[in-house]
């Protein structure tokens, strides 16, 4: 391929979100959140760490846009902290929005689109002791906090994302424990990946009644997966696994109801789904703008008998994984969207997360990440194709901007473009930033 191989207007960028980079947790009135309280629980976090400095973004952010701008950036997708606005209950947090406007108007001098989501998953301390995604309750205050930002920002705003990944925040939230609260409960899981759908819908509506300009939508995290062999138990294995990872949140929003094998699935082994009640599917399925999709690899299963996780075994990678043990599979990307097209919705589609981590050396003050070039490079070319078919892909954000607190892998796993010396908060620009700057000058992969 060669040539242009993006449109003029194809929106280019790179992601963070609020907790991994911004530091300053204890400034201007942010109250606590749920993240805060895992990360600082022994045990829950690689060696302990914690996001209380992290990239220092929060005072740095200057810095860091002028830096997007010189590599070329088109976009900047960055999450709102909702612990920084409504830091207790009823309480206000002027300072905290004040913020986001220093931040959205650098971006705007900058000529850099913003992508706002409201939740990267930092849900305030406060609301999680009252029942937190597990609880209905939660959703009116969801709401109340979205408003606020339309209300506050939305002039400055033209794409907003409601939840980023919810299949996180219930699953490895709730289920298997590995992100905050840390619980493992399934059947809770299962109610708290409703109750973020309903949020979602909920928040699409009043953004519809507010008059607001620009667009909303919502990020999934999809996986696609595939069955290690024809063998009718793998094959059903392989449907469940998808059923989870992918269909759980892409039917509900685009063809409202849960997938029929999923409800049976998860009926018959945690008992009734009462938590679903009438009219919810209708308000989940509020129509979006459009849709963001965070593609990091593929599932590659089998049955097994043995494994505890109702039969399912994982395969290891084919070829190199990433630092993060995640099987490099730019096919998986391409495969995705035309099924996203085909099965769900024609509305715009955005790449709005996909990168490596890999071992990151500075040497003679240069990070030669050949590995992350070459990722990229397979990701964007499966994009392409996906594109010369006449497919709606408006953009595509890397992710990450700069290396950040990987959650519960603290600062072990390098996602950036940017190389992070944590100890003295310097900024190295990596080989991948460079051909990046690159790719977004000449829309081509050279």
């Amino acid at each position: 391929m060669s040539g242009h191989l993006f449109p003029e207007n194809f929106l280019f960028g790179t992601a963070t979100a609020a907790y991994q980079v911004e530091g300053a947790v204890n400034e201007d009135g942010r109250g606590t959140s749920i993240w805060d309280v895992f990360s600082h629980t022994p045990g829950k976090t690689l060696e302990g760490q914690t996001g209380d400095v992290a990239c220092d973004h929060y005072h740095r952010f200057r810095d860091d846009i002028a830096m997007m701008t010189d590599l070329g950036m088109k976009s900047y997708r960055f999450s709102v902290a909702w612990p920084r606005i409504f830091p207790e209950k009823g309480a206000f947090n002027q300072k905290g929005v004040d913020f986001y406007k220093r931040l959205l108007e650098e971006l705007h001098s900058h000529h850099l689109i913003p992508a706002v989501t409201l939740y990267h998953w930092d849900l305030p301390q406060w609301v999680e002791e009252e029942g937190g995604w597990r609880s209905r309750e939660t959703i009116p205050y969801f709401v109340d906090y979205a408003e606020t930002m339309f209300r506050e920002l939305g002039d400055m705003v033209p794409l907003w994302i409601t939840h980023n990944e919810p299949w996180c925040t219930s699953f490895l939230g709730h289920a298997f424990g590995q992100h905050a609260p840390g619980h493992t409960d399934w059947r809770e899981a299962l109610s708290v990946s409703h109750h973020l759908l309903l949020s979602h819908g909920e928040v699409v509506e009043s953004f519809r009644h507010s008059g607001q300009k620009g667009q909303i939508g919502i990020t999934l995290n999809l996986t696609p997966t595939e069955a290690g062999t024809r063998q009718p138990d793998d094959l059903a294995i392989a449907q469940i696994v998808d059923g989870n990872s992918n269909r759980w949140f892409l039917d509900p929003l685009f063809h409202g109801a849960y997938p029929e094998d999923m409800v049976a699935f998860y009926s018959q082994t945690f008992g009734p789904l009462d938590f679903i009640q009438q009219g919810d599917l209708s308000k989940i399925a509020t129509p979006i703008d459009f849709l963001g999709i965070n593609y990091y690899s593929r599932n590659r299963v089998v049955y097994d008998e043995k494994s505890e996780l109702f039969g399912i075994r994982m395969l290891p990678p084919e070829g190199e994984p990433t630092e993060m043990g995640w099987e490099v599979h730019p096919e998986s990307l391409y495969h995705l969207l035309k099924r996203v097209e085909r099965e769900y919705t024609s509305i715009p589609l955005y790449i709005t997360e996909n990168g490596a981590a890999y071992e990151d050396k500075v040497v003679d003050g240069q990070v030669h990440d050949e590995k992350r070039k070459e990722f990229l490079r397979d990701h964007f070319l499966a994009s392409a194709k996906f594109l010369q078919e006449g497919g709606n892909l408006k953009g595509y954000y890397v992710w990450s901007l700069m290396d950040n607190f990987e959650w519960s892998f603290g600062y072990s796993k390098r996602f950036g473009i940017v190389y992070v010396d944590y100890a003295t908060q310097e900024r190295l620009v990596k080989d991948s930033a460079k051909w990046y700057q690159q790719v977004i000058r000449t829309r081509s992969l050279g």
